[in-house]
C-alpha cells in the first residue's frame, strides 16, 4: 500500500492518562487522503466479490488471507501510534473489517471484547479506523466510559441473525452513565480498552458504514492457546520490537 509522508500524532501524558481512565479516546486523521482513497478502493472491491449470501460484516481475521490488509496494520504512522499506548514491542493480535450496508447492517450488541479472548494480562487495544462516514444513523461505535475499571462482566447469548456478535451485555445497570457515540470522519480512528462496554445500532441509513479494527498487544500479554480451542492455532505478528520474555509464539517469528 502507499504510505504518505505524514506524522504520527503525539500524545501527552495528560492525554494518556485520560485514555487510560476512559477507556477510550478519538483520534484525529490517522490515514491522508491518497492512503484513504486506496483503502477504500480496496474495501470495495472485497465487498463487490462477496458471493450470494455472504454478508459483508464479516470479513474477520482479514490480515490472514490479505497482504494488503496486512500492510495497513503493519503501517508505520499506526504502530507509532500504538506504541505511545502499550510501549515498543507491539504485536498484532486479529483484524475484523466490518461493512454494515446501507438499510440492513447488523448491530453489535453491547459487549466487552475480553469476554472473547484468552489473554493474561488483559492489556490489549483496538484501533478503530473508519472507512467510511461513521454516524448515529449508519450505526456508528457507541461506548460506555470508564466501564473498562469493572472487571469482566457477564454475557448472555444472542441473536446472530441480527447481530454481528453471540455475546451480549445488558447495560440496564449503566443507566448513570453517559453513552457516546463515536461519530468520525473517514481516515479518523479511535482507540479503546478490550473490557471498555460498546457496541452498536443497526444500519438503517442508505448509507454504507465500513471500519477496520486492529487488536494490538504489548509482547508481555500471553495468548493462552490451551484455553480455547479456537486458539490452539491462533496466528499472532510481532509487527515492532521483541519478545524479551519469550511469551508467545509468533507466525512471523
Amino acid at each position: 500500500m502507499t504510505v504518505s509522508e505524514m506524522p504520527a500524532p503525539r500524545f501527552t501524558s495528560e492525554v494518556i492518562d485520560a485514555y487510560r481512565r476512559d477507556g477510550w479516546m478519538k483520534v484525529g486523521k490517522i490515514l491522508t487522503d491518497e492512503e484513504l482513497g486506496e483503502v477504500r478502493d480496496h474495501v470495495d472491491d472485497l465487498v463487490a466479490r462477496l458471493k450470494p449470501g455472504e454478508r459483508p460484516e464479516n470479513f474477520d481475521m482479514l490480515h490472514l488471507k490479505d497482504p494488503y490488509m496486512m500492510d495497513l496494520c503493519r503501517h508505520p504512522r499506526i504502530l507509532d501510534l500504538i506504541e505511545q499506548f502499550i510501549g515498543p514491542n507491539i504485536v498484532l493480535f486479529a483484524s475484523h473489517l466490518i461493512c454494515k450496508p446501507g438499510g440492513d447492517g447488523k448491530a453489535a450488541p453491547w459487549h466487552q471484547d475480553s469476554t472473547y479472548w484468552p489473554l493474561e494480562p488483559m492489556e490489549i487495544m483496538t484501533l478503530w479506523l473508519a472507512i467510511d462516514e461513521s454516524t448515529p444513523e449508519n450505526g456508528c461505535m457507541r461506548v460506555i466510559p470508564g466501564t473498562h475499571t469493572l472487571g469482566e462482566l457477564d454475557h448472555v447469548q444472542q441473536d446472530t441473525d441480527a447481530n454481528i456478535l453471540h455475546l451480549g451485555l445488558d447495560i440496564s445497570r449503566f443507566s448513570d452513565r453517559p453513552i457516546i457515540d463515536c461519530v468520525l470522519a473517514p481516515g479518523e480512528c479511535t482507540l479503546h480498552e478490550a473490557r471498555l462496554v460498546h457496541g452498536s445500532a443497526p444500519n438503517t441509513s442508505t448509507k454504507r458504514r465500513a471500519g477496520y479494527t486492529m487488536r494490538f498487544m504489548p509482547a508481555s500479554t500471553k495468548l493462552i492457546r490451551d484455553r480455547e480451542r479456537f486458539y490452539e492455532n491462533h496466528p499472532i505478528f510481532l509487527l515492532r520490537g521483541s519478545d524479551p520474555e519469550g511469551n508467545n509464539q509468533y507466525a512471523n517469528a
